[in-house]
This record gives structure tokens, C-alpha cells and sequence, in this order.
């Protein structure tokens, strides 16, 4: 798959980075296994404990239970020392929230953020806050597919 070539290229980062994750569920916790495999140091927020189950027993990075909207937590986190933080939950105001405290109160170089609605992208960028939309993503490489005639397994 496209995706998963260009994934490989990405994760090979030369520099060990220190990655805040907030949400532990399907992405967030898929992300944080994948990064930490790769050596850099990861830490995860979720305000439910169940969700640490999604982590790998390899996971070698960090947990904290807890609300990512409240500053404690993000200053438990450290959050001023990241290099990269995503906001991965499935709620867009919950994303765009931490995202911005991210990026104006604790000066994270970059910050990503998950939205389901692709009409909020536009709001999310004029904020500064890069955004990854599963839904255009998808609608993409499916435009992507028919467009050159040929499946997405063959551009594998």
C-alpha cells in the first residue's frame, strides 16, 4: 500500500524525539507502538486506563491516565519539552483544544492533530494546527486508485 511505503521512509528519523500522544485508542496507540519500536521516547494520554490495554508489551515509553484538557496532566507530561505531540482522540473539539494549548501555551515545534469532520480543516490550519483526516485520506487514495486505472495493491 502507498501508505505503508511511505510510513517506512517517515519512521526512519535519524534523531531521537520525544512524542506526546493524547488518546490510546486504535491510532493513538498504533502510532506510540510504532514509535517506540523505533527508539524515540513516547508518552501517552488517555483519561481511561482500559484504553492502555491498545499498547504493545514492547510499548517501552510512558502512561499517564488522565484529561489532556487539564494542564496538570499536560504539565505532568513534560509537554514543554516535546518535540512532537499528536492529538488523536475521536473528538474533534477535544483535538483542536489540546492541539492549540500544545502549540501557544507550551511551544511544541509540531503538532498534529486527528479530525473525523473534513470541513473543520480549514479551521484547524488557520490556527496553525496541521490536521490528518481519515476521511479525505481515504477519499484520496480511493481517487487516487480509479485515477490511475490500476488497485492500490498493485502500487504496492
Amino acid at each position: 500500500m502507498i501508505l505503508k511505503r511511505l510510513s517506512r521512509k517517515t519512521f526512519d528519523m535519524e534523531k531521537n524525539l520525544y512524542i506526546v500522544i493524547v488518546g490510546c485508542g486504535r491510532l493513538g496507540s498504533l502510532l506510540a507502538n510504532q514509535l517506540s519500536q523505533k527508539g524515540h521516547s513516547v508518552l501517552v494520554i488517555d483519561p481511561s486506563e482500559d484504553a492502555f490495554n491498545n499498547l504493545s508489551p514492547g510499548f517501552s515509553g510512558f502512561r499517564i491516565p488522565g484529561d489532556a484538557s487539564q494542564l496538570t496532566i499536560l504539565k505532568e507530561a513534560k509537554l514543554e519539552k516535546a518535540d512532537v505531540f499528536f492529538a488523536t482522540t475521536q473528538s474533534d473539539n477535544v483535538n483542536l483544544m489540546v492541539a492549540q494549548v500544545a502549540r501557544k501555551l507550551f511551544q511544541v515545534p509540531q503538532v498534529l492533530a486527528r479530525i473525523e469532520d473534513p470541513k473543520r480543516e480549514d479551521v484547524f490550519n488557520r490556527l496553525g494546527i496541521e490536521t490528518i483526516c481519515p476521511t479525505s485520506v481515504g477519499a484520496e487514495l480511493f481517487l487516487l486508485s480509479v485515477a490511475s486505472g490500476r488497485s492500490l495493491r498493485e502500487n504496492r
